[in-house]
C-alpha cells in the first residue's frame, strides 16, 4: 500500500521528467504491437480457454492544442491496459489482475492537466472458501450510498451461495486534482439480495468518508429493481445525508418493454448537492433540483433507431424550464453510420436553449473509416434589462485506419468556438491503438 501512494505521489510531481518512460513506452507500444498485430484472430474476439490468458491495449497519444486564453500545448500520453485471468475448466474467471493507467507531460511545457494517473489497478479472487470474493488495490466503488476511486480491499460474502450478499470494504480515497493524503479514508458496505428467482433485487448500503482525519460525509442508500413478466422494470433509488439529516437524492422510474421495436421510460428524480463537512460550502443554504422525464425509442430496423424525449425541470430559485430532446441514429451495418439530434428548453424569462448534434461516417474499406461531425449549441439569456446569446460550437473530422489486425491509428482534427470567456480552440489528436 505504501509503495502504491509513493508512485501515485511521484508521478503528481510535473518536475519529475517522464520523456524516458513515454519514449520507451512508446517505443514497447510499436515494437512489440507489430508481432502480437499479426496474430489471428484478436484476443477480444477469441474464447477463452483453462488457464492463463493476458490480454490488454496499449494507446500512444499526442495532441496539439491551440487556444485562444492558453499558449499552445502539446500534451503527449501513453495509455496501458492489462488483464490477466485464470479460467477454470468451467471457462469462468478464479482470479485475475486488472489495470489500466496513463504516463503524460507537456511537450510544451504549458499545460499542468497533462499528468501521470493510475485510474485502477487490483487483484480479484472470486470463489475463496466457495462463498467469498475480494478485490484488492486501486479499484471503482459505486453504491447507492456513493462512488469513489478506492485505495484499499474490498470484500463480497455469499453464504452458501444464497440470495443475500454482503459487502465491505475500505482504504484510501483517491482524489486526482487535490492530491493524496494518508488521511482521506473511505469505509463502508452494502446488502444485496435476489429474490422471487431474481425477479427483485434490492439493496441497503452505507458510506463513511474522512477527509484529513476529520469526519467529511456519512451517507446511506437503499435501491430497488422489480422486473414484471419480462415486459416491465420498476425501479428506484433514494440516498440520505446523515449528517445533514436530510435526503440527498432520489429517483423513481419505470421501463416499460414489451416489444422488440419500442420502448418507453419514464422517472422521477429529485437532487440535493452534499458538501464535505471540512468544506466552507458546508455552511450555505443549497437548492434542490428536480426533474420529471419521459422517454419513447423505437426501432425501425437495419440498425435504424430514433428516440424522443420531454423533461421537466424544476428549480427553486430559477424559473422551471420544459426541455424537448429527438434524435435518429444508424448503426452501421454496411458502410454508413451516423446520428441526428436535437434539442430546444424553453425557460420563460430565463434562459432558452436550442442546439443540434451530428456526426456521419463512411466506411470506405475494410481498413479505413472516415467521419465528420458538429455540435452547436446556443444559449439565450435574459439579464436585467439586456438579451445576450452564448453561442457553443464545436466542429471535428476523424479518420480511422487499421494497419493490422490488432493495430490502428485515428487522426482526430478539432475546433471549437464560444462567445464566452474562453474563445475559441483548435486540436489534432494523433493516436495509435494497439490491442493484445
Amino acid at each position: 500500500m505504501r509503495q502504491a501512494r509513493a508512485c501515485a505521489k511521484l508521478f503528481s510531481q510535473q518536475e519529475i521528467d517522464l520523456s524516458p518512460f513515454l519514449l520507451f513506452a512508446f517505443s514497447l507500444t510499436v515494437v512489440v504491437a507489430a508481432p502480437l498485430a499479426a496474430a489471428e484472430p484478436p484476443i477480444y474476439v477469441r474464447e477463452a480457454t483453462p488457464g492463463v490468458m493476458i490480454s490488454g491495449r496499449a494507446s500512444s497519444e499526442i495532441q496539439w492544442r491551440n487556444e485562444e486564453r492558453r499558449d499552445d500545448s502539446a500534451p503527449f500520453y501513453q495509455y496501458l491496459l492489462l488483464n490477466l485471468r485464470h479460467f477454470d475448466e468451467e471457462l469462468e474467471e478464479k482470479y485475475g489482475f486488472h489495470a489500466y493507467g496513463r504516463l503524460g507531460l507537456d511537450l510544451a511545457n504549458e499545460d499542468d492537466y497533462a499528468d501521470s494517473r493510475l485510474y485502477y489497478a487490483y487483484y480479484r479472487q472470486e470463489g475463496l472458501f466457495d462463498s467469498l470474493d475480494f478485490k484488492l488495490g486501486r479499484q471503482f466503488i459505486a453504491i447507492t450510498a456513493g462512488a469513489s476511486l478506492l485505495d484499499g480491499l474490498s470484500l463480497d460474502y455469499t453464504p452458501g451461495g444464497g440470495p443475500l450478499t454482503f459487502s465491505f470494504f475500505g482504504g484510501g480515497d483517491v482524489a486526482f486534482y487535490t492530491g493524496y493524503s494518508a488521511k482521506d479514508t473511505l469505509v463502508g458496505g452494502e446488502v444485496r439480495g435476489r429474490f422471487n428467482d431474481e425477479a427483485l433485487v434490492a439493496g441497503l448500503s452505507y458510506v463513511r468518508r474522512h477527509e484529513g482525519g476529520d469526519l467529511a460525509t456519512e451517507l446511506i442508500g437503499a435501491d430497488f429493481d422489480y422486473g414484471f413478466r419480462k415486459m416491465l422494470n420498476i425501479y428506484g433509488e433514494i440516498q440520505y445525508d446523515y449528517l445533514g439529516d436530510q435526503v440527498s437524492y432520489g429517483l423513481l422510474g419505470g421501463n416499460y418493454h414489451r416489444s422488440d421495436r419500442w420502448g418507453l421510460r419514464a422517472e422521477y428524480l429529485y437532487s440535493l448537492p452534499v458538501f464535505s463537512a471540512t468544506s466552507i460550502y458546508s455552511v450555505f443554504a443549497v437548492s434542490k433540483y428536480q426533474e420529471a422525464m419521459t422517454e419513447l425509442n423505437y426501432y425501425f430496423g437495419n440498425g435504424l433507431r430514433g428516440f424522443a424525449r420531454y423533461s421537466r425541470e424544476i428549480y427553486e430559485e430559477f424559473a422551471d424550464a420544459d426541455v424537448f430532446e429527438g434524435g435518429i441514429e444508424k448503426i452501421r451495418t454496411d458502410r454508413f453510420s451516423g446520428y441526428l439530434s436535437g434539442v430546444w428548453r424553453l425557460a420563460p424569462g430565463d434562459q432558452d436553449l436550442h442546439g443540434v448534434r451530428a456526426r456521419a461516417a463512411w466506411l470506405f474499406s475494410p481498413r479505413l473509416q472516415g467521419g465528420l461531425g458538429a455540435e452547436i449549441d446556443v444559449l439565450e439569456r435574459r439579464l436585467d434589462e439586456f438579451e445576450d446569446d452564448t453561442y457553443s460550437t464545436r466542429f471535428w473530422a476523424d479518420l480511422t485506419c487499421r494497419l493490422r489486425a490488432n493495430l490502428d491509428l485515428a487522426v482526430r482534427l478539432e475546433r471549437a468556438e464560444s462567445s464566452g470567456f474562453w474563445g475559441y480552440q483548435n486540436r489534432a489528436t494523433l493516436r495509435l491503438n494497439a490491442t493484445f
